[in-house]
């Protein structure tokens, strides 16, 4: 499994713009970056967080960046998603989307190419029934 680092990744210049100083992307953005283009993808119900972040998440505030993981290496950028799909989803339409989404997303944000997009099914939600009642 792929650890969080705490080093911020350097973009390079965009070509044909002049250097006026050094760009710094934290690890955090990536992966808010990654998690908002993951449950935009249909099928996925949600993505696996800690126990941390479910906690935050029941007091109100909605965490983008839970069940991402991401790491710069000498090879390249690699994100790591943990996520639940949608009873009846198709599992590996819904992971091949993600990898898209994902990956385009953060290219369109940061101008930064993924070197893998990893996906990990964790779980499968079905749809909650509502009682009904028989008078």
């Amino acid at each position: 499994m792929v650890e969080k680092t705490t080093s911020a990744y350097v973009q390079m210049t965009p070509s044909g713009k002049e250097e006026l100083g050094k760009i710094e992307v934290a690890p955090e953005v990536l992966e808010v970056i990654a998690g908002i283009a993951t449950t935009d993808v249909e099928g996925v119900a949600g993505t696996r967080g800690s126990f941390a972040s479910g906690v935050v998440e029941r007091l109100g505030k909605k965490v983008h960046g839970k069940g991402i993981k991401t790491e710069l290496t000498d090879q390249g950028l690699f994100v790591e998603i943990y996520c639940v799909v949608q009873y009846g989803a198709a599992i590996p339409t819904v992971a091949k989307e993600v990898q898209n989404q994902v990956r385009q997303a953060i290219f369109n944000m940061t101008s930064l190419e993924t070197k893998e997009v990893n996906v990990h099914i964790t779980g499968v939600q079905f749809e909650h029934q509502k009682e009904s009642t028989i008078e």
